[in-house]
């Protein structure tokens, strides 16, 4: 309502000042439009008997001539020979009062629009100000959800069983803190959620508000942080302060890494605001009582990079991990997300769960939302289960580019290059199985082999990481065997072969060689946080080593991709020359392919 009213005084005072201003163009141009004569022809026109009317008001004269055009001057009203000269010459002589609003008239006319468009821009400023208050950087950015507006409960959660049980006991606190605190218990002041993005934090926070039915008031660290040094600690003194007056209440800030990151860290010795802005927050966690009922919940996909004070006990002590969901985790996720869409009656959703090993919450919601999309695009009155392969293809691979131009000489080459992926992912032992082949280009890439892990990984055997490298190098050793000639079209395919090869020698000890250490020391500056460049912390003698066994087990998964394609040339045909035709195979038609159907 309050942003209706304003935009009502907005509309209503521009019409006041476009009224304005074709009063003082339009109406004064009347008055201009008649003839202005100076006195002395006023006199002369009186004498000569030319004028047959005259309206004197103060200074100013006005009439009309015998041919009724109007005139206007002005007079000397000391001048007493005026009248009797007009009442010589038979002239009607009108007379009014002087205007005593003129110079009302005169300010509306020559001031009041600049004052109209001053009281405009301010609006305007305010507008543009953050919470609408001009010279309000002091002021917290938090949005304040009061008790009852958030909707959002557990049961909105999905996937993350062990983090809502680890939150229930905050929710019972800001519901029931006596049955904690006559114990002689206190509940966390600081609690961090430490999960990939997409995994449902933020989601979280905002179910204990609905669970608890308290205030939320929720912020990003980003929105402490100003370019004048001491506002976004004046900021968190404010945000506390408002938190106070609503206790029992939640504070959520999101992203914290962006005001929370190691102090004294990157070029130049660190950034004054935002150290200031956390030591700030430091104080206003040690400063406030538990029993107030004010619960800190942050969140990061960074906790490497958070200041270790902000870490200690008393602050965030307590360190709650949202993981990616496992399959039921997933296959929960989608029911909540099922029930807001129209799904045909055979859809499998246990399936659809199994076959998005690593997918996170937002991941899955947006799944969802595209297999609308496409379904609504076809003018299908449900969701069936080719739009949500569709979109999960989409997802995964990158949209189909239909429209690229390809000759048939190099479809030919990207035929035989996944169809060499798939032959030997296949015929490895104990391989993910092959969920799909294609070669329509999608993303950035000319052609697909998708394969899918019947169960989540969160650990790769050494045996899982060489059949990773050969399934890599199968396309390369495919265009070898067929054509006798190499292409550009596996470069990104060795760059991740070699890179899996070196990881497994330097960080995961897996080398015959130079045994189980870890080689070469990752600078990773906190300003960046990401890796800007490796230490070598080992001599020239076993970087050769190194080089040399990662391309010893290049050289061996290469000859046993090559050995695959060997015995299976013809398999390998059979494989290109459908996906020629079909362009795109499915796993289904991949078996019966290699049965011979």
């Amino acid at each position: 309502m309050k942003n209706i009213a304003k935009g009502l005084i907005v509309w209503i005072l521009l019409g006041a000042l476009i009224l304005l201003i074709y009063n003082f163009f339009f109406t004064e141009t009347n008055f201009y439009s008649t003839l202005s004569l100076s006195y002395s022809d006023f006199l002369e026109k009186v004498e000569k008997g030319e004028i047959k009317e005259v309206t004197i008001e103060g200074k100013r004269a006005y009439g009309k001539f015998l041919n009724n055009k109007d005139f206007s001057t002005y007079i000397l009203p000391e001048d007493r020979d005026l009248l009797a000269l007009l009442k010589r010459q038979g002239i009607k002589i009108n007379v009014r009062p002087e205007n005593q609003n003129s110079w009302i008239t005169t300010f509306l006319v020559s001031w009041l629009p600049f004052i109209i468009l001053i009281f405009l821009w301010v609006i305007f400023i305010r507008q543009m100000q953050p919470g609408n208050k001009p010279f309000s950087f002091a002021k917290s950015r938090a949005k304040l959800f009061k008790e009852g507006e958030s909707k959002i409960t557990f049961k909105d959660v999905a996937g993350v069983e062990e983090a809502k049980e680890e939150l229930q006991e905050v929710v019972e606190f800001l519901k029931n803190p006596q049955k904690f605190t006559k114990l002689g218990a206190r509940i966390p002041k600081g609690i961090l959620l430490v999960g990939p993005p997409g995994t449902g934090k933020t989601l979280l926070a905002k179910a204990i508000a609905g669970e608890a039915g308290v205030p939320f008031f929720s912020i990003s660290g980003s929105d402490f942080v100003e370019m004048f040094v001491g506002v976004g600690a004046a900021r968190v003194r404010d945000l506390f302060q408002q938190a106070k007056t609503h206790a029992p209440c939640i504070i959520f800030i999101d992203e914290i890494d962006a005001v929370g990151r190691m102090r004294g860290a990157g070029l130049g010795g660190g950034h004054d605001e935002r150290e200031q802005t956390l030591n700030q927050l430091l104080v206003e966690m040690d400063g406030f009582d538990t029993a107030e009922g004010i619960v800190v919940i942050a969140a990061t996909n960074r906790p490497d990079i958070l200041d270790m004070a902000l870490l200690r006990p008393g602050r965030f002590d307590r360190q709650i991990v949202v993981p990616p969901p496992d399959v039921n985790g997933r296959e929960a996720i989608l029911k909540l997300y099922a029930s807001k869409v129209k799904l045909a009656p055979e859809i499998n959703l246990k399936a659809i769960a199994k076959s998005t090993p690593g997918f996170t919450g937002a991941n899955l919601e947006n799944l969802m939302n595209e297999a609308a999309l496409i379904a609504a695009k076809k003018g299908k009155e449900f969701i069936e289960m080719e739009d949500l392969e569709e979109a999960k293809d989409k997802i995964l691979m990158g949209k189909e580019r239909r429209g690229m131009a390809l000759s048939e000489e190099e479809k030919k080459i990207i035929a035989y290059h996944e169809a060499g992926h798939a032959l030997v992912a296949h015929y490895l032992p104990d391989p993910d199985p092959v969920h799909k082949i294609s070669i329509i280009p999608r993303g950035q890439a000319l052609g697909v082999t998708q394969q899918l892990p019947l169960d989540d990984r969160h650990i790769y055997t050494e045996e899982y990481l060489l059949k990773k490298i050969t399934v890599l190098l199968g396309g390369r050793v495919s265009e070898e065997v067929v054509f006798q000639r190499l292409s550009t079209g596996a470069r990104d395919d060795l760059k991740k072969a070699t890179h899996i090869a070196k990881k497994m020698i330097c960080e995961f000890g897996m080398s015959k060689y130079l045994g189980p250490l870890t080689y070469g020391k990752s600078e990773e500056p906190i300003f960046l946080g990401k890796e800007l460049f490796q230490i070598k912390d080992y001599s020239e003698e076993t970087a050769r080593l190194i080089d040399h066994e990662a391309k010893e087990i290049i050289h061996k998964c290469y000859e046993e991709a090559k050995k695959i394609i060997t015995d299976y040339i013809e398999k390998l045909h059979l494989v290109a020359k459908t996906l020629l035709e079909e362009e795109t195979i499915d796993s289904e038609r991949f078996k019966l392919l290699l049965q011979g159907n």
